[in-house]
């Protein structure tokens, strides 16, 4: 009775329930189709005799089924029609309505039952079904059944918690999107949705992301107006595009994979994004996370950190670029680790910060350090002006740390191995000056020296 059908008016008598068994898969999906289609061949007829109150108690369909139908003509029995290959999970569903339990074990089976419980409205079968299911050890294969179940039956609410199972399986096992390229590229949209909705992806930064999507996307959709549907309708919400780089976002709107309407309204979203103070925009990531579940605005954790850049032409070629680094980040790089900026453009070069935890210069204890690379290898020189700066409590306001020039070739890089010239302990101290609100809010200006 756990599903709340009434069942006053039905009679306690026992009735009859003909089964037809059709030869194939000429029965349509919907419920009505399901046991009321003349149109296909019948292959074997078996009666059984069952209570119509318990089934009426557990079930809207066999409610509707018996009121509806058995009251008004006073007949003892009603005639269900279902595929041959439909009948062991439906003895299985009606065994479970009087029991409340299951003989089969096996993933296929239980899905095979499960379906058949959407089918006739048993929604206790399915949470049963659903919590047998994720009681079974996960593997690929068995997540992606899951996730393509039939729409219907992915809407139930008995059967979320098993599709957000394997959602986050699937995510787990594939966090490493590059160690298991080949794998990813081979499966189907239903798991590629799955793995780039989380948070904890492992990637370079969201650019690297953009053009996993772009090529996954062309090698299972050849034609154009397909692959535009996908992305557009599907795909394009697991980007995150604010923290996509400006230069791939000038990319993105010249890309033919995607519709121009739409990618100008990405890209647009995006700029004003990133066009907000930092406030606002811990504000918005979480008005829209709450609001609609969407991730558009959540960052992940990038191997290379997001900047924000600054650039100016006159009266000198100059940038000015902020990194924030969580004190999470920060702890994570004793005794001796490293983390990178993403790329930014200065007079046509790529550079980029990096932020170290290393010895001071007498090697006597840890310390926090800033670095300025070029990435282009080669004879390129460049001579430029660079000053590191950190927002520094109680005025919150940044404050110059360290000037210097350098003529930079490809591949090198210059800083300071000491920025604030204390011992890394005081640095990550609980009354640290440098985090605010436990973020390390650092600047770097470049000029091109003339």
């Amino acid at each position: 009775m756990d599903d709340g059908i009434p069942c006053d008016n039905l009679d306690d008598e026992p009735a009859q329930m003909i089964e037809e068994l059709h030869s194939g898969d000429e029965a349509a999906n919907g419920d009505e189709s399901s046991w009321g289609m003349d149109c296909s061949t019948v292959i074997k007829v078996k009666t059984l005799h069952i209570s119509s109150p318990i089934l009426a108690a557990k079930s809207p369909f066999f409610y509707k089924l018996f009121s509806n139908g058995m009251r008004e003509s006073e007949q003892r029995n009603v005639t269900l029609r279902i595929n041959a290959s439909e009948e062991a999970a439906l003895m299985e569903l009606l065994n479970f309505m009087y029991s409340n339990t299951l003989s089969c074990s096996t993933a296929l089976s239980l899905l095979d039952v499960l379906m058949a419980a959407d089918k006739f409205e048993v929604a206790s079968c399915m949470r049963y079904c659903s919590r047998l299911l994720r009681n079974l050890p996960m593997t690929p294969e068995s997540a992606l059944l899951y996730l393509e179940l039939p729409s219907s039956v992915l809407m139930a609410e008995a059967v979320q918690p098993l599709t957000d199972a394997a959602k986050q399986y699937l995510a787990v096992r594939y966090k490493d999107i590059t160690k298991y390229q080949d794998e990813v590229m081979a499966l189907p949209l239903a798991g590629v949705e799955a793995i780039l909705c989380s948070d904890d992806l492992q990637v370079a930064s969201e650019d690297a992301v953009y053009d996993f999507i772009l090529k996954w996307a062309r090698s299972q959709y050849s034609r154009l107006e397909e692959r535009r549907e996908v992305l557009g309708a599907r795909l394009a919400r697991y980007i995150r595009f604010p923290f996509m780089t400006c230069r791939k976002l000038k990319k993105v709107l010249t890309c033919n994979d995607f519709d121009h309407e739409v990618a100008c309204k990405l890209v647009l979203e995006a700029l004003f994004f990133k066009a907000e103070a930092p406030h606002r925009q811990r504000i918005i990531a979480a008005d829209e996370s709450a609001s609609s579940n969407r991730r558009f605005f959540i960052e992940r954790a990038y191997k290379y950190r997001p900047v924000k850049v600054v650039e100016f032409d006159c009266p000198r070629q100059q940038c000015v670029v902020y990194l924030d680094l969580k004190r999470e980040e920060c702890t994570n790089l004793f005794p001796s680790g490293r983390v990178y900026s993403q790329a930014f453009h200065l007079g046509g070069q790529g550079f980029f910060l990096s932020a170290h935890c290393n010895m001071d210069q007498q090697s006597s204890f840890h310390c926090f350090g800033l670095f300025l690379g070029m990435q282009e290898k080669g004879s390129v020189s460049f001579a430029v002006d660079y000053e590191f700066a950190a927002r520094s409590k109680p005025t919150e306001e940044f404050v110059s740390k360290y000037k210097g020039n350098y003529t930079f070739t490809g591949g090198k890089a210059v800083g300071y191995r000491n920025l604030f010239a204390i011992p890394w302990t005081s640095f990550m101290a609980e009354d640290s000056l440098y985090f605010i609100n436990g973020v390390l809010h650092l600047r770097a200006e470049l000029t091109i020296r003339p």
